[in-house]
């Protein structure tokens, strides 16, 4: 297949490869300059009968990820890839109809506090119930009843090989807590 013929349906551009390299450059070279001062502060030197300071090894890794990112920063911002899309809004929407619904699963394994609203943490096998029907529902688009008994069996699988097969707890919420688990 020519490019053009992969691309042709996803929508217009949300974002270029040049902005993405941009901003990346510019995380990475601030993250390395952190670690640099700290290394710094630590000492980055070679101590005389001790060897490396605490911050010798981190300060040259950081150095060279400095480095790095300024050429990556100043390839995009003398016009490197300008032209090439990152990201298009049909593929974008993709990757948030998976990324959005596993945020939510994760927030319901915990729990989340959202200013003066408290959500309790339901726990990893009930939370698993509830993101695989509603994923097998909207985004797999199967039966009611198909999507009931994968979301049933496959926590209670999890459970008896984690907790009772491998001894490994993983989080619980009230109802494991209600049933005695």
């Amino acid at each position: 297949m020519h490019e053009k013929d992969t691309g042709a349906d996803d929508g217009r551009s949300l974002v270029s490869n040049r902005t993405m390299e941009i901003v990346v450059a510019l995380l990475l070279l601030g993250g390395s300059s952190i670690v640099l001062y700290d290394s710094l502060r630590l000492g980055a030197g070679w101590q005389e009968g001790i060897g490396p300071a605490a911050g010798y090894f981190p300060f040259w890794i950081a150095l060279v990820l400095s480095l790095s990112s300024l050429v990556i920063l100043a390839t995009a911002i003398l016009g490197h890839g300008s032209g090439e899309v990152f990201v298009a809004l049909r593929p974008f929407g993709r990757v948030l109809a998976v990324l959005v619904p596993s945020l939510v699963y994760v927030a319901l394994i915990g729990g989340i506090s959202l200013g003066p609203v408290d959500v309790p943490g339901l726990g990893i096998y009930v939370a698993s119930a509830i993101f695989i029907f509603a994923f097998m529902l909207v985004v797999g688009r199967e039966g009611i009843f198909k999507s009931v008994g994968v979301s049933i069996l496959v926590p209670l699988a999890l459970f008896f090989m984690f907790e009772k097969w491998f001894l490994v707890p993983l989080p619980k919420g009230p109802l494991e807590m209600w049933l005695g688990y």
